[in-house]
């Protein structure tokens, strides 16, 4: 059946459609408990400030399931960065790294606390940044880095964190990304000095919006909870104010709803399972596809066990589609009934990115990864297909293996 559907044109082309009855799993995830319980807190009429306890609770949790002893429950995943910056001193004069292939808010935090932007290259392989171009970037105005585990894939964190001891930085890991991944067993966000994550919509662990700070510092916890509360200590009720925050501290109201605390929680609790089928369902493919001449997914850090998944990345930078655009490439898989996308690209190239050039800099001129690989030889696939059951797996499979069988039919298109 597959060599059939091998040797037939393209669905691009009229042939037929491999993967037409393809379903998305349903995102984001929900059931019935958890809506009996929102209507609950709903009619309680405790609603924010931890009224319900959930705040509280779900942060401890989440700590504690990624190897920290606090937690800070913030709106979202930008200002978690943020904060996690300002509680650690840095401001105007200073400069931190991050990876020239991120999301946006992972430079723009940088920004929002008055420092300068170093952009500095990633590994061809993982995607993620070169702890090498980390050092190199280096110089006396530098205060902190930004790691980024992208798509889940993890950096080098002893490469990284031997790199920030040897220069007294700070290390901020941006773990959008990657709930419940491992570096050697370490959990994500516990290994660098503050750990900052994301439950925005389509994230593996979701509230619609939504973040948190985990760290081992109880110092730097107080003052995360400062500054996402209006200044008030942890425990202090709604004008019990016991003591005014340091006066470095400018702090603002960043607070999440009792209701994004509840709806994760409950997710939490699924997060290892999930992970764990992510992280066979990846495997299959890599089996699969490795003997598929012109496709490579993306590299798992090196010492991750298990990795996260936020997407699942297929570059295409190798013989019979590395002379074939990318576009292309997606229009093709597209029609076979797989949606897959174009990925960030460089942040400083990207079209919501409009910073002046005096706001940052960019190690060597360019990032050379960053622009061909990352952003001309990529595409993502949304994390929630690695839920699916494993025929639907085979199915991806099939699907990118009959694009590369017909490449020469992809190269005659104009």
């Amino acid at each position: 059946m597959l060599n059939d559907f091998l040797n037939s044109p393209l669905a691009i082309l009229g042939g037929p459609v491999l993967g037409e009855d393809l379903v998305r799993p349903i995102w984001p995830p929900r059931d019935e408990q958890t809506a009996m319980e929102l209507a609950d807190l709903y009619l309680s009429g405790n609603w924010s400030a931890d009224l319900g306890g959930n705040e509280t609770a779900f942060a401890n949790e989440f700590a504690a399931a990624h190897g920290a002893k606090y937690g800070v429950m913030m709106i979202n995943g930008t200002v978690t960065l943020q904060c996690a910056l300002a509680v650690l001193g840095i401001g105007p004069g200073d400069e931190v790294i991050v990876p020239a292939y991120t999301w946006l808010a992972t430079a723009m935090a940088a920004r929002y606390v008055g420092a300068k932007i170093v952009f500095v290259d990633v590994e061809p392989t993982t995607l993620c940044v070169n702890p090498s171009a980390v050092e190199a970037a280096i110089t006396s105005r530098t205060r902190a880095i930004i790691p980024v585990h992208l798509y889940g894939s993890m950096v080098d964190m002893d490469a990284l964190m031997a790199i920030a001891n040897r220069h007294e930085l700070f290390i901020v890991e941006d773990c959008a990304q990657a709930h419940g991944g491992k570096w050697a067993e370490q959990p994500a966000g516990s290994i660098g000095h503050i750990g900052s994550f994301s439950f925005q919509h389509q994230k593996l662990m979701t509230s619609g919006e939504g973040g948190a700070c985990i760290t081992n510092d109880a110092n730097i916890a107080e003052r995360l909870y400062r500054l996402k509360h209006i200044g008030c200590r942890p425990g202090e009720g709604m004008g019990k104010f016991t003591r005014k925050p340091d006066p470095d501290l400018i702090c603002y109201n960043f607070r999440v709803t009792e209701f994004q605390a509840l709806i994760l929680r409950r997710q939490l609790k699924a997060i290892p399972e999930i992970i764990v089928r992510y992280n066979a369902h990846a495997h299959v493919l890599d089996q699969r596809l490795a003997n598929v001449p012109g496709i490579r997914a993306q590299a798992r850090g090196s010492r991750a066990n298990p990795q996260s998944f936020y997407k699942w990345i297929a570059v295409f930078d190798e013989e019979p589609l590395a002379c074939i655009p990318i576009d292309r490439i997606i229009q093709a898989v597209n029609a076979e009934g797989l949606p897959m996308e174009r990925t960030y690209g460089a942040v400083y190239k990207h079209t919501l990115f409009n910073l002046p050039s005096s706001d940052y800099r960019i190690m060597d001129g360019k990032c050379n990864i960053t622009e061909t690989i990352a952003a001309e030889r990529a595409a993502q696939l949304s994390h929630q297909w690695l839920g699916s059951d494993e025929a639907v797996i085979h199915r991806i499979a099939d699907i990118l293996a009959k694009v590369s069988a017909n490449a020469d039919q992809l190269k005659a298109l104009n």
